[in-house]
C-alpha cells in the first residue's frame, strides 16, 4: 500500500481520491450555514480540572443564575455558546471593572468581528508528596514523590467558523525514591501482584530521577456549525455527573490526541434536550516497568513486556433532558479500545459504539468470535432541584461484554462499579451571596464476586490490550486505581468564586486484591485524610490550595505490629504519614 495516497488521524485513512469531493461539500455548508447563521461562534473551553472555575459555574446552576438544561455530564464545556457569557473566564463578570489591565490590550478583533484572538489564562500550578506518591485528577502531572510544578498558557483565535485553541502543558517532577509493593512478601503474593500489573500500563514509579514532559495540553482545532463541533483535540474529557472521580473518562491521566464531535450547548428538540460527545483517538504507553523485573516465581521471571503499540479508542456520552422534567439528566457512555493493528477499515471496526453489546458467536464452531477489544459501558442520571439548591447524582458501570443480554440481567453486578453523590447549597440569609456547600460522593470499583465459578474480574485491566484502560500510565476513569473505594465529604462557605472548607475521605486501596490475595483483614489499606481548601479570587488572580494530612493504615497492604513481640490478633500496627499539598495560581487576562 502507498501511503502517500492517504491522509490519517489517529490511524484513521480515507482515500485522497475522496477528498476533493469532502473539500467541496464542506465549502458548499460552510456558505449554507453563512447565510442562515448572521453571527459566529467562539468556542472556548474550559478546561477539565480548571481550579476554580468549573466548580462556580456548577455552583451557579444550582443557585438558578444560569441554564439548567445543561448537563455537566460532558466536559469540556464552551460557557459562550451554553451560558451566553463574554469571557468564560470571568462568570462573575467584573473583571473587566477590577482587571489591571483592558481587555482590548489582551485581544484584537478583525475583519468585522469576524476574526478575534486573545491570551488565555497562565497557570502554575505546584504539587508537592512528603512521603509517598498521593492525589489524582492533575492532568499531565504524575503519581510521584517529592515535587512537581505545571505550567500552561497560550491563545485562542477564531475566524469564521475556525476555531484554535493552543494551550500546551509542561511538567517537571522531582520523582524521589519511596518505599513500594514490599519485598518481604512472599512470591507467591508477588505472583499474583504480577497477574494484574502485567495486564495493565500502572507503574509503580514512572522512572529513575527527574520527569519531564511536554504536551499540547488543552489545545484543539474546530470547526464550529450551530451548536455542534467537529476537529482534533488533545483535551482532557469528563464524562459523567461525578466530581471526585468519573468512571469512564476523566482528567487523572494527560489529554490524548483524538477526533471529536461533540455539541457546545445543549439541543433543544420537542421532546426534550440533547447533548453528547463522540471520539476516535490514540492512546499511548508509558514505557515504564510496573515492578521488579528480575523478580522470579518457580524460577520463571514474573515481569511479562507488554506489546509496544499504541491502542485506538472509540467512545461516545449521550445526555438526554426531558422536556416534563427540567432539572433531571439521563445519560449513556461507551468505550472501546483495541490495538491499532487489531483495526481494519470497516465501519463497525471504527465505529463499535454504535454495535450491539452482546459477544457474536461462530455457528460452526459454538465458540466466541474474537474482537480484540475491550469495551465499558455506563448509565447515569442527574437531578437538578434549583429551587432547594441541591443535586443528587448516579452513574453504574459494567465492563466487559455480557455473553448476551440474558447474561447481562442475570449478573449485572459483575464488573460493576457505581458512583453516589450529593451536594446541596444552604444562603445564609444574612450576607446576600453567601453559601454553605455541602458535597458528598462514593465510589465504590471493588467487586462482589457473588459466584465462584465466575474468574473473578479486576476492572479496568486486559489480556486484549494489556496496558489496560490506562494512556501514558495513568487511569483515564477514576483516579483512586483498580479496585478502590472512597468515601467523601466536604463542607464549604462559598461566595462567587472564593471558597473556604474542610474535607474528610476514607480511602480504601485495590480492596480485590486484598480479598483475593492477601485475605487478612489486618492488612487493608486504608487512608483516612482531612484536607483544607482555599480557593480565593483577586482582581486578576485566582489562587487555589488544598492541603491534605494523610494517615495511612498498612501501607501497601503490609500489617507490621508497632512491638514485634505482642503476637495479639488485634495488635497494633504502624502507621504512614504523608503530607499532600496541591497550589495553584492563575492569571486572567
Amino acid at each position: 500500500m502507498n501511503n502517500k495516497n492517504y491522509l490519517a488521524f489517529p490511524s484513521i485513512r480515507i482515500k485522497s481520491s475522496h477528498m476533493n469531493i469532502m473539500r467541496i461539500k464542506l465549502f458548499y455548508l460552510y456558505i449554507l450555514l453563512s447565510l442562515i447563521c448572521p453571527t459566529f461562534l467562539k468556542a472556548q473551553s474550559i478546561p477539565v480540572g480548571t481550579p476554580m472555575l468549573e466548580d462556580a459555574y456548577r455552583r451557579d446552576q444550582l443557585l438558578g443564575k444560569i441554564d439548567s438544561s445543561v448537563s455537566f455530564c460532558s466536559r469540556p464545556i464552551f460557557p459562550t455558546e451554553a451560558f451566553n457569557v463574554k469571557n468564560v473566564f470571568d462568570p462573575e463578570s467584573d473583571l473587566s471593572i477590577k482587571s489591571w489591565t483592558k481587555r482590548k490590550d489582551v485581544s484584537l478583533d478583525f475583519d468585522h468581528n469576524k476574526g478575534h484572538i486573545e491570551l488565555l489564562p497562565f497557570t502554575w500550578t505546584n504539587q508537592y508528596n512528603s512521603n509517598y506518591p498521593y492525589g489524582w485528577n492533575d492532568g499531565l502531572m504524575i503519581p510521584a514523590k517529592g515535587f512537581q510544578t505545571m505550567l500552561s498558557g497560550g491563545f485562542f483565535a477564531k475566524y469564521g467558523w475556525f476555531n484554535i485553541q493552543l494551550r500546551p502543558e509542561y511538567v517537571s517532577a522531582e520523582n524521589k525514591d519511596f518505599n513500594g509493593f514490599p519485598k518481604e512478601f512472599r512470591d507467591q503474593i508477588w505472583y499474583e501482584y504480577s497477574e494484574i500489573y502485567n495486564f495493565i500500563d500502572l507503574p509503580e514509579k514512572f522512572g529513575n530521577g527527574k520527569y519531564e514532559k511536554l504536551s499540547w495540553g488543552q489545545s484543539s482545532i474546530r470547526l464550529n456549525l450551530g451548536p455542534a463541533s467537529i476537529g482534533l483535540s488533545n483535551e482532557n474529557l469528563w464524562w459523567g455527573p461525578g466530581m471526585r472521580n468519573s468512571l469512564t473518562m476523566s482528567n487523572n491521566a494527560d489529554g490524548f490526541k483524538h477526533f471529536t464531535l461533540n455539541t457546545l450547548k445543549p439541543v433543544r428538540t420537542s421532546i426534550g434536550s440533547f447533548e453528547g460527545q463522540i471520539i476516535m483517538g490514540t492512546l499511548v504507553n508509558s514505557g515504564f516497568i510496573p515492578f521488579d523485573p528480575l523478580r522470579r516465581f518457580s524460577n520463571n521471571l514474573l515481569y511479562i513486556p507488554k506489546r509496544n503499540e499504541d491502542r485506538y479508542i472509540n467512545a461516545m456520552v449521550v445526555t438526554y433532558q426531558p422536556k416534563w422534567v427540567p432539572g433531571l439528566f439521563f445519560g449513556l457512555i461507551r468505550s472501546f479500545t483495541k490495538y491499532h493493528s487489531k483495526k481494519d477499515s470497516s465501519y463497525q471496526s471504527l465505529t463499535p459504539i454504535f454495535y450491539s453489546m452482546d459477544r457474536k458467536f461462530d455457528l460452526t464452531s459454538g465458540n466466541l468470535v474474537p474482537d480484540y477489544s475491550d469495551q465499558r459501558v455506563s448509565a447515569f442520571a442527574r437531578w437538578l432541584w434549583t429551587p432547594a439548591h441541591a443535586e443528587v447524582y448516579f452513574e453504574f458501570m459494567r465492563e466487559d461484554h455480557p455473553q448476551n443480554w440474558r447474561d447481562f440481567f442475570l449478573q449485572m453486578d459483575y464488573s460493576r462499579a457505581y458512583i453516589f453523590g450529593f451536594r446541596k447549597l444552604i444562603p445564609l440569609n444574612k450576607t446576600k451571596g453567601q453559601s454553605i456547600q455541602v458535597n458528598l460522593e462514593l465510589t465504590q470499583l471493588q467487586q462482589t464476586n457473588n459466584d465462584p465459578t465466575i474468574p473473578y474480574r479486576y476492572l479496568y485491566i486486559s489480556r486484549e490490550t494489556t496496558q489496560g484502560y490506562t494512556n501514558n500510565g495513568q487511569l483515564l476513569g477514576p483516579g483512586i486505581g483498580i479496585g478502590s473505594n472512597l468515601q467523601s465529604l466536604s463542607v464549604s462557605w462559598v461566595k462567587g468564586l472564593n471558597l473556604i472548607g474542610l474535607q474528610f475521605e476514607r480511602y480504601v486501596h485495590d480492596n480485590d486484591f486484598h480479598n483475593f490475595v492477601i485475605k487478612d483483614y489486618r492488612h487493608n489499606w486504608v487512608d483516612l485524610t482531612i484536607s483544607g481548601m482555599l480557593h480565593w479570587s483577586w482582581r486578576n488572580l485566582m489562587f487555589s490550595s488544598e492541603l491534605t494530612w494523610v494517615d495511612t493504615y498498612n501501607y501497601q497492604h503490609y500489617f507490621t505490629p508497632v512491638d514485634p513481640t505482642d503476637t495479639s490478633w488485634w495488635a497494633k500496627g504502624k502507621n504512614v504519614y504523608n503530607f499532600h499539598g496541591n497550589v495553584s495560581l492563575s492569571y486572567r487576562f
